[in-house]
């Protein structure tokens, strides 16, 4: 189980703490101890050059020059280390032996334990040599040195543990303050729901990190909210187009039901209700394009095919149907281009097109297709004849059930879904697809699939 960030943050921080207390303690007691060290040297360097300069001046050493006080001592022994001259309370033997005495030519330290009386005290010496050939060792007891030792050692081991423990404390409350704008703002995420998705976390005026994540999540929250109203949108759309085709299936099957029918009529019924039925499919499979399309899934297959027989063979599809609404289709399309693309949702795309161009269109009217391979892409381009789209329609005329309010009949006859469509298409292939007002009368529709393998 995983601890609470605030928990982690004190432990962090304490741990931190114990380093560089460890490090600074170990510091101070090696810089103490080699200070200590330090001057016990000087004092014993001072002290030696004394006698060393009493020997030179006497061959015999004046009456109580190796009697020193403050648990210091000095010997003097002879060229072949017999023993001159001692301070009280040492033994009658020399404090060096003849092996470390040997070679001696600058002075030399050595610690060890000199016993002095029943007791035995652990010492630092200096062995100096003067110049008739005479030894000079001068020692002083560490014992004061050690107790400052243990002294500082217990002064680190108590003050330690107290300080980590004041900086575990401190840490806690700093940790929690910290987190506290954190806590308060999930406690805010937590109250919102779908039924109020306007609400907004309060930002902390500090400009910090904190306040920074707080407006990344109400730019998250913005976006949630607009998906969730465009998907109530999307849900109550859809259930008006599908409520409007089964109502009329139901009512051809409750009409043909009601009483005996000749077989003239059956067949009337049964084509009405075809015909509602394969409007319910192409909406069913609208609307299955577009939720592919949001989740991005929406499949493409791309193979070389010839630009002028594909699109060919959709106006002539759609020929019969514009001439029942007294429009022309006109194609200019080049022959011999090839594109790679996916034929089948292209042409659900160019049909798209075409049927919102015938719809919008008024009778005797033309729609144009035009169509170049250049540049690597595709261009595409539908125009009608009508009275083109409200300046305020353009920027949503790709949302799904959207509608310009200047329709005319027939073109509210249609689901909403067409551009929608189309801009699915366009995207999965990589490409845009844009929709304008020509200024002589009529809109346009341009859609540009890049031929590039690198994309989809």
């Amino acid at each position: 189980m995983r601890l609470p960030i605030r928990t982690r943050l004190t432990l962090i921080s304490t741990a931190m703490m114990a380093v560089v207390l460890f490090a600074a303690g170990a510091f101070l007691y090696l810089r103490f101890k080699a200070d200590l060290i330090q001057a016990v040297d000087a004092g014993l360097r001072s002290r030696a050059e004394a006698i060393v300069g009493a020997l030179g001046r006497s061959d015999q050493l004046p009456g109580g020059t190796l009697i020193e006080p403050d648990e210091a001592f000095a010997q003097v022994l002879g060229a072949d280390g017999s023993l001159i001259e001692s301070s009280a309370g040492l033994l009658d033997r020399p404090l060096l032996g003849p092996g470390e005495l040997a070679g001696l030519e600058k002075p030399r330290s050595f610690g060890i334990v000199v016993p002095v009386g029943t007791d035995q005290v652990p010492a630092r010496l200096l062995a100096v040599a003067s110049d008739d050939g005479r030894i000079v060792i001068v020692g002083a007891s560490l014992e004061d040195r050690r107790e400052a030792l243990g002294r500082l050692a217990v002064l680190l081991g108590v003050g330690g543990p107290v300080t980590l423990a004041l900086t575990a404390g401190v840490g806690w409350l700093v940790a929690g303050a910290a987190l506290r704008p954190v806590e308060r703002m999930r406690l805010e995420a937590a109250a919102i729901s779908t039924d109020d998705p306007v609400r907004r976390l309060a930002l902390p005026k500090t400009g910090d990190e904190l306040a920074r994540l707080g407006g990344t999540l109400n730019e998250l929250l913005e976006r949630l909210g607009s998906a969730l109203e465009r998907e109530r949108r999307f849900v109550g759309d859809a259930s008006h187009e599908l409520r409007t085709p089964l109502a009329n299936l139901k009512a051809e099957i409750e009409l043909a039901l009601r009483r005996s029918r000749s077989e003239k009529e059956l067949v009337a019924a049964l084509r009405s209700a075809g015909e509602e039925t394969e409007r319910l499919v192409r909406l069913a499979e609208d609307l299955l394009v577009l939720a592919r399309s949001d989740r991005g899934e929406l499949p493409i297959r791309r193979e070389p095919v010839d630009v002028a027989d594909l699109i060919g063979n959709e106006v002539s599809a759609f020929s019969p149907r514009a001439s029942e609404e007294g429009v022309r289709i006109e194609s200019n399309v080049p022959q011999g281009a090839v594109a790679s693309l996916d034929p089948a949702r292209f042409r659900q795309a160019l049909g798209n097109l075409l049927d919102n161009a015938v719809r919008h269109s008024p009778p005797d009217a033309t729609v144009t297709v035009w169509a170049r391979v250049d540049d690597g892409a595709l261009t595409l381009e539908v125009s009608d004849a009508g009275r083109g789209f409200p300046e305020d329609f353009l920027p949503r005329a790709f949302e799904p059930f959207t509608g310009a309010e200047t329709a005319t009949s027939r073109a509210a006859a249609g689901s909403g879904l067409g551009l929608a469509i189309v801009r699915a298409v366009a995207e999965a292939h990589g490409g845009t697809v844009e929709v304008l007002n020509r200024p002589d009368g009529g809109a346009s529709a341009i859609l540009t699939i890049p031929l590039s393998p690198s994309h989809p």
